[in-house]
C-alpha cells in the first residue's frame, strides 16, 4: 500500500514553490518590447510587447523569495505576442532555471498558449496599429490577409510552476492538464484553485529513493527522486540531446564544458536549449558547473554575452537567421552549439576526452538498445501536446494516463507489461474524443524508456570519471590541522599533488587532465573533499566515493598506465531497475485535491480563458474548510454532496477499468484472472455499494433493505417497460437469432424486463441486496448497466414520488455525469456475473456453421457436441435431425474453452466441411467462436468423425457496429481453414514457411508454455490453447515436420504427418523383429506403444487429431524431445524429405530437443476432451 503524504510544512519540503501567471496586463496596455530588436516594418501581429506577472501564489516564501522581473523575463523571453484567428496558435512548453542568492537553483516550467483578448481598449489599440502599418506599407486598394478588425485577437499567456528540483515530466503533465481543463468545453471536477493549492501546499518532494503520486486536473502524476547511492535527479531527456547533436558532438560539448570554455547554445526552440544544457550538466557528475549558467538568455540580457568569463548560455534563433548574424566578441574560446543544424564548433586545440573512441562506441551501444541512431542530424522535436480532451471522456483518459498508479503489487506489474502488448495489438482502436489505447501506452513506454536511457547514459560517464579518478584520494593533501587554519590559508596552500597524479595517468590522457585539474569545478570538488574531514560530506562526494570503493574491487590494472584497458560501465543495470521499480510501484501518495473555503461565483469556467483565481485561498497553506452560509444556500447552485458522488464514480470506474484492462492483457498473453478475481470482485463490490448509496440519497420512504432493488420493483409494479420486448420472448426468436449468428451478427441483447425476470428466478436464496447486486453484475457483464440505469431515471414522475427534491437522482447535470462515467465501463469485458453465480443454470445455443461455398454438401449423421468451460462441461448433447443448432440448459460452465464436435459413422455420404461452431450464452449475451475449417466425415480430409475445437470470445463493439466482431482480442484458437498446412495434399508451396520462420514459431510456442507456468496459478490461461491452438505447440511442430517434405503426388493421395509417423513405427517394429533396430530400444518401444494405443482408440479423431494427441501425450509424459531424434534418424526420413529439410538438419533437431526439454520441469495436465478414450 502506498502511504498518503502531505506537503504541509516549510517551502523547501514542498514540490512547488510558486504558481505564476504571466501575460497581457490590460491596465497598463500595450508597451512595445524595445530591446527585442524588432523593426517597425513588421506587422503589429509580429512584434513583441512587454509582458507582466499577472498573479503569483504565494506572495513569497522564506527560503526562496519571488523574483518578479526574472520570472517574467524567463516565462516570456521574447516578450508578449499576438495572433489573429487566421494565424497558428499552437501552445508550447519550455523550462528555465533561476539562481538563488545562496547559489542553489530553482526550476521553472512554463506552458504558453494563446487566449482571446476581451478587453476593448487592447483590441482597438491593435486595430489602430494595424491600420497605421497598412497605410504606410500597402496601397489603399490592397487588403491585409489578417486584420484584427475582422478576426478575433489572441494574446500569449504563460502558466508557470516554480519547483526546487527539476521535476520536468511531472510539472509538464500538471500544466498540460491545467491547460486542457481551461480549453475544455466542460468545467473541471473541482475549481482550479483546488489543484493549484494542492500542488503548492499539499504535495511534498518525494524522499530520496522514493516515488510520489499526486493528482492533476485530469489524472495522477508520478515523480521520483533517486536514492542516496544513486546519481542525482536528472529528468531532462538525454536521448533527445544525443539525437539532436550526435554522440561525437555531445562528447565534444562535454569536453568544452569540463574545461570551462565559453559555451553558447543556439536554437529556435527554448526547450531544446534547456534540454541540451541540463543534459550536459547532468553528465558532469561528480563535478558541478561553477560559472554563469543561463540556458535561456532573455533578449534584455544579451549584453551578458560580452562577459569575459566562462559561461553556459543559450539564445533563441530568430526566424531563418544564421549564426553569422551574431556579433560575438569571444569566439576564440567559444564552443558554439547550433542545435537546430546539429553542429558543434568547439574551440581550437580542444583535447580529446580520455578514451574518447571507446567511450563513443559504448554510448552508441546504449543508444542503439533504445532504438536511437548514434549519429547527429536526427530531426527531434518536442512531442506535440495531446489535443485538448473533452472532460466527458475524462475517466478513460485518466486510466490510460494512470499506468504508474502505485497501488499494484509485484504480480500485477507483470499484468501491466502484458497490457502494453494489448495496446500494440489493438493498434489504432481508441476512444472517441481521447487518445487511442495504443498511443497512450506508447507514450507511457516512451517516457519510461527515456528515464532508463537517462540513467544508463549518465552511468557511462560516471563510470569513466570513476576510472579516471579512482585513486585521487591518494593525492589529496591534508595540511591544515583544523578547519579554521585551512580557511585562513586556503589561497596559499595546495590541496592536490597534481604532478604525482598526472605521472600515474596514461600519456594520451595528459593533455585533457592537465587542463582539467586547473578548472574551478575540480577545485570545488577538492574543497568539498577536504571539508569532509570536519563537516558532513557533500551528497555528490559521498556517492562518488562510494562508487570508488566498489571500483577498487575491479581494479586489476598494473602500475604501468600503458597496460590499462577500457572497461565498460557495470552499474547501469542495477540503478536502472531501481528507477523503474519506483516509477511502476509508487511509494507515497499525496493528499488529493479537495474543495476549499471559497467564495461562490468567482472563477466561473469559460472555455479557453484562464480565470482570475481567488488569491486569499492560495495565499496560505491551510484552510478551515468551512462552508459559509452563502455556499450552503440553494441559490448558489453548488452541492458538495453531489460533487462528492460524481467524484466517487470517477474514481471507482477508473480503478475498475484499470484492473479489468490489465486482466484482458493477461488473457491476450494466454493468462487470465482467477475465477474469483479477488481484486476485481472487490472493485465491483465497491461499485455496488456506490450505486446503493446513490439510490439511497434523498429517499422519502425506504422500502426494503435495498433502495436500488426497491426502485427496480416499482418500475415493474407500474407496468412500465423500459425498452421494447426482446425477440427472444417470441416463439420465432430461435430462428431469428440463428440467422443473426449465421450472418456473423450478434444476437440482440436482453431487455431490462428480461434481466429482471431472470434475476428474480435465480434460486440461490438471494436477499434484496443480493438480487440488486446480481442485477448489477449481469448488467455490467452485458455492457448495459449505464443504459438500464438511464432507462430507470427516464421516469422522472416515479422518481419525484420516491425522492426528495434535493436527491441526487433529481439533479440532471450530476446525474448525466454519473451515467457517462458508468458508460466508460463498456470499453472492457467483464465476466463478473458468470464467475460469481456459478451454480445457476444457463441456456446455451450452439450453431454449426458449414463452409458457405460448400453448404450444399452439408450432410451429417446424428451430430453431437460437448461444450467445456472453466467450471465444467455440458456432457454430450445430440443435435436434432435436420437442424444445425441446439439450445440446452446446464449448470454455468464459466468461460468456455473447448468444444467437441462429432457424428456417427454412417458411411461415405455423411460428411460436412465445417467452418466453425458458434456458442451463445442466452443470459449474458457472450458469444464464443470455435474455428474449424476441416471436413468431418469418412473418406474426406483425414477421415475424422470427431474434432476438438478451441474457442475464442467475441463480442460486438456496439449496436452501430454489430456486424464486426471486436472487443477483447481473441485467445488462441483452432487453426483456421485458410492456409492450413496439416495436410500435404492441401498445402501450397507459396504458403510454406522458411526454416527460420518455422524455428522461430517453434521457439515462440515453447516460450508461451514456459511463461504460462511461470505465472501465478490464478493468472494462468487455457493450456489447451497453448498446446493445440492456432500458434500452439502442435501446429508449430507440424510445420517443423512439414518443412522439406517431398511432393505428395508420389503417393497419389493426401498425406498427413501421421502417415509419416505410422510408417516410422512400422519400420521400427519390423527392424525390432529382424534384430536390426538401432538406437534406444526403450524409446522406440515407447513411440510404437503410444502410436498403436492412439490408433486403437475407439474415438475416430482423424489423422490430424491423432498427431495432436501424440504430441500432447509426449509433452505430458516428457517423451517428445526423445522421439524427435528417432523420427529424424529413420531411414524413411532421407527418402521422404529433401536434403534441406529441417528434420534432416541434425543441429536443428538437437536444438529443438533442447528447447522441448525445458518443459520437463512443469506438470502438464491435459483436458479430458483431448485424451478421452486413450488409456496411457
Amino acid at each position: 500500500m502506498s502511504g498518503v503524504t502531505s506537503g504541509t510544512g516549510s517551502a523547501s519540503c514542498r514540490f512547488a514553490h510558486y504558481f505564476v501567471v504571466c501575460g497581457l496586463d490590460t491596465e497598463t496596455g500595450l508597451e512595445p518590447e524595445e530591446l527585442a530588436g524588432e523593426s517597425f516594418e513588421q506587422s503589429p501581429l509580429r512584434r513583441s510587447f512587454k509582458s507582466k506577472v499577472l498573479a503569483h501564489y504565494p506572495e513569497s516564501t522564506d527560503r526562496s523569495p519571488f523574483n518578479r522581473d526574472a520570472v517574467n523575463m524567463l516565462c516570456m523571453p521574447h516578450g508578449l505576442s499576438f495572433r489573429s484567428q487566421a494565424d497558428g496558435r499552437e501552445h508550447h512548453f519550455h523550462s528555465f532555471t533561476v539562481a538563488q542568492d545562496d547559489g542553489t537553483r530553482s526550476y521553472g516550467f512554463v506552458h504558453t498558449y494563446y487566449e482571446a483578448v476581451t478587453n476593448a481598449q487592447i483590441t482597438t489599440a491593435m486595430q489602430t496599429l494595424h491600420q497605421m502599418h497598412h497605410v504606410e506599407h500597402y496601397s489603399t486598394s490592397s487588403s491585409s490577409s489578417s486584420s484584427p478588425a475582422r478576426d478575433t485577437l489572441y494574446a500569449s499567456k504563460a502558466l508557470c510552476l516554480l519547483t526546487p528540483l527539476p521535476f520536468l515530466h511531472a510539472a509538464r503533465h500538471f500544466l498540460s492538464q491545467l491547460h486542457q481543463a481551461v480549453t475544455s468545453h466542460a468545467a473541471p471536477p473541482l475549481p482550479l484553485e483546488s489543484y493549484i493549492h494542492n500542488i503548492l501546499y499539499e504535495v511534498p518532494v518525494p524522499p530520496p529513493g522514493r516515488s510520489l503520486r499526486f493528482h492533476g486536473v485530469q489524472g495522477p502524476i508520478v515523480c521520483q527522486q533517486p536514492g542516496p547511492e544513486e546519481l542525482p535527479l536528472g529528468d531532462y531527456p538525454l536521448g533527445e540531446a544525443f539525437s539532436l547533436l550526435g554522440v561525437e558532438n555531445m562528447v565534444r560539448l562535454l569536453t568544452s564544458v569540463l574545461l570551462e570554455t565559453q559555451v553558447l547554445l543556439y536554437s529556435q526552440d527554448y526547450q531544446r536549449l534547456m534540454t541540451v544544457a541540463e543534459g550536459i550538466t547532468n553528465l558532469l557528475f561528480p563535478f558541478q558547473w561553477q560559472h554563469v549558467y543561463l540556458p535561456i538568455l532573455p533578449v534584455p540580457l544579451h549584453h551578458l554575452l560580452d562577459a569575459p568569463v566562462p559561461f553556459l548560455m543559450g539564445i533563441q534563433r530568430k526566424d531563418c537567421s544564421q549564426c553569422s548574424t551574431l556579433d560575438l566578441s569571444h569566439e576564440a574560446n567559444l564552443c558554439f552549439v547550433d542545435i537546430d543544424n546539429h553542429r558543434v564548433d568547439p574551440p581550437e586545440d580542444l583535447p580529446l576526452f580520455p578514451d574518447q573512441p571507446e567511450l563513443i562506441l559504448e554510448l552508441n551501444e546504449v543508444l542503439l538498445r533504445f532504438g536511437l541512431q548514434p549519429h547527429g542530424g536526427a530531426t527531434t522535436t518536442n512531442p506535440a501536446p495531446a489535443a485538448p480532451l473533452c472532460l466527458s471522456s475524462l475517466v478513460l483518459e485518466d486510466l490510460m494516463e494512470d499506468r504508474r498508479n502505485g497501488n499494484l503489487g509485484g504480480e500485477e506489474l507483470a499484468v501491466l507489461e502484458r497490457l502494453q502488448a494489448l495496446a500494440r495489438r489493438c493498434g489504432e482502436g481508441g476512444v472517441e474524443g481521447g487518445k487511442t489505447l495504443g498511443r497512450a501506452f506508447q507514450e507511457e513506454e516512451e517516457e519510461l524508456n527515456a528515464a532508463k536511457m537517462n540513467v544508463q547514459l549518465r552511468e557511462v560517464f560516471a563510470g569513466r570519471f570513476a576510472v579516471i579518478f579512482r585513486r585521487y584520494e591518494e593525492f589529496v593533501i591534508h595540511s591544515a590541522p583544523d578547519l579554521e587554519s585551512w580557511l585562513g590559508n586556503r589561497d596559499g596552500t595546495s590541496n592536490f599533488d597534481k604532478g604525482s597524479f598526472l605521472s600515474a595517468q596514461p600519456a594520451p590522457h595528459l593533455h585533457f587532465l592537465s587542463w582539467f585539474l586547473e578548472t574551478a569545478m575540480f577545485s570545488s570538488f577538492l574543497d568539498s573533499k577536504v571539508l569532509s574531514r570536519w563537516a558532513d560530506q557533500e551528497p555528490l562526494q559521498r556517492v562518488f566515493d562510494g562508487r570508488l570503493e566498489r571500483e577498487h574491487l575491479y581494479d586489476t590494472f598494473e602500475d604501468d598506465p600503458g597496460n590499462r584497458r577500457y572497461r565498460k560501465c557495470s552499474e547501469e543495470g542495477e540503478n536502472t531497475q531501481a528507477m523503474e521499480r519506483r516509477l511502476l510501484k509508487v511509494d507515497h501518495t499525496a493528499i488529493h485535491p479537495h474543495l476549499l473555503d471559497m467564495r461562490i461565483g468567482q472563477g466561473r469556467h469559460q472555455q479557453g480563458c484562464f480565470p482570475r483565481l481567488q488569491a486569499d485561498v492560495l495565499a496560505q497553506g491551510h484552510n478551515t474548510n468551512k462552508i459559509g452560509t452563502q455556499a450552503k444556500s440553494k441559490k448558489s447552485g453548488f452541492r458538495p454532496d453531489l460533487v462528492f458522488v460524481v467524484c466517487l464514480c470517477v474514481v471507482q470506474t477508473r480503478r475498475m477499468l484499470m484492473e479489468r484492462m490489465g486482466k484482458e492483457s493477461v488473457e491476450l498473453g494466454q493468462g487470465e484472472a482467477s475465477i474469483t478475481g479477488l481484486q476485481e470482485n472487490t472493485l465491483i463490490h465497491s461499485l455496488c455499494d456506490l450505486l446503493e448509496r446513490t439510490w439511497g440519497h434523498g429517499l422519502l420512504l425506504k422500502q426494503g433493505r435495498s433502495a436500488l432493488w426497491s426502485h427496480l420493483l416499482h418500475c415493474q409494479a407500474n407496468g412500465e417497460k423500459m425498452e421494447p420486448p426482446s425477440p427472444a420472448e417470441s416463439p420465432v426468436s430461435n430462428g431469428l437469432d440463428s440467422m443473426r449468428l449465421e450472418e456473423g451478427l450478434a444476437p440482440p441483447k436482453g431487455s431490462f424486463v428480461q434481466d429482471m425476470r431472470f434475476v428474480q428466478t435465480m434460486s440461490e436464496g438471494l436477499s434484496e441486496v443480493g438480487r440488486a447486486r446480481a442485477w448489477i453484475h449481469l448488467s455490467l457483464e452485458k455492457k448495459v448497466l449505464s443504459q438500464h440505469l438511464k432507462l430507470l431515471l427516464a421516469n422522472q414522475n416515479l422518481i419525484r414520488q420516491l425522492y426528495k427534491p434535493h436527491a441526487f437522482l433529481l439533479c440532471e447535470e450530476e446525474r448525466e455525469q454519473f451515467l457517462f462515467h458508468l458508460l466508460s465501463l463498456n470499453t472492457v469485458d467483464y465476466l463478473c456475473f458468470t464467475r460469481t453465480f456459478i451454480s445457476i443454470n444457463i441456456p446455451y445455443r450452439v450453431v454449426i456453421m458449414p463452409m458457405k461455398k460448400l453448404s450444399i454438401a452439408m450432410t451429417m449423421s446424428n451430430p453431437w457436441v460437448c461444450v467445456s468451460g472453466e467450471l465444467g462441461d455440458s456432457g454430450v448433447r445430440q443435435i436434432p435431425k435436420n437442424t444445425q443448432e441446439i439450445v440446452f440448459q446446464c449448470q454455468n460452465l464459466g468461460r468456455l474453452s473447448t468444444l467437441q464436435l462429432g457424428q456417427e459413422n454412417s458411411g461415405l455420404l455423411a460428411k460436412c466441411l465445417v467452418d466453425c461452431v458458434i456458442v451463445h450464452n442466452e443470459i449474458t449475451g457472450h458469444t464464443y467462436r470455435f474455428p474449424c475449417g476441416r471436413w468431418l466425415g469418412k473418406g474426406v480430409g483425414d477421415g475424422s468423425l470427431e474434432r476438438v475445437l478451441i474457442g475464442q470470445l467475441v463480442s460486438p463493439r456496439g449496436e452501430e457496429e454489430s456486424g464486426r466482431w471486436t472487443g477483447t482480442p481473441p485467445e488462441q484458437g483452432s487453426p483456421p481453414q485458410s492456409g492450413h498446412m496439416g495436410s500435404l495434399g492441401r498445402s501450397n508451396s507459396n504458403n510454406r514457411l522458411s526454416s527460420v520462420q518455422v524455428q522461430e514459431e517453434m521457439r515462440e510456442a515453447v516460450n508461451n508454455l514456459v511463461k504460462h507456468f511461470h505465472k501465478a496459478e490464478q493468472e494462468r490461461g487455457n493450456l489447451t490453447a497453448l498446446l493445440c491452438g492456432e500458434e500452439g505447440l502442435v501446429h508449430s511442430l507440424e510445420q517443423f515436420l512439414l518443412h522439406g517434405f517431398k511432393s505428395s503426388r508420389l503417393f497419389q493421395r493426401s498425406v498427413f504427418i501421421w502417415d509419416f509417423v505410422e510408417k516410422v513405427v512400422v519400420s521400427m517394429e519390423t527392424a525390432d523383429q529382424m534384430g536390426d533396430l538401432r538406437g534406444s530400444t526403450e524409446l522406440c518401444d515407447s513411440l510404437c506403444h503410444y502410436a498403436n494405443a492412439i490408433n486403437a482408440s475407439p474415438r475416430n479423431i482423424g489423422k490430424e487429431g491423432k498427431f495432436q494427441l501424440l504430441v500432447c501425450l509426449g509433452v505430458r509424459d516428457q517423451l517428445l524431445p526423445q522421439w524427435l531424434p528417432l523420427l529424424a534418424e529413420s531411414h524413411l526420413t532421407a527418402r521422404l524429405y529433401e536434403e534441406s529439410a529441417l528434420v534432416q538438419d541434425h543441429a536443428a533437431v538437437n536444438s529443438l530437443s533442447r528447447i522441448l526439454h525445458t518443459l520437463h520441469e512443469f506438470p502438464i495436465t491435459l483436458e479430458t476432451a483431448l485424451i478421452k478414450g486413450v488409456d496411457l
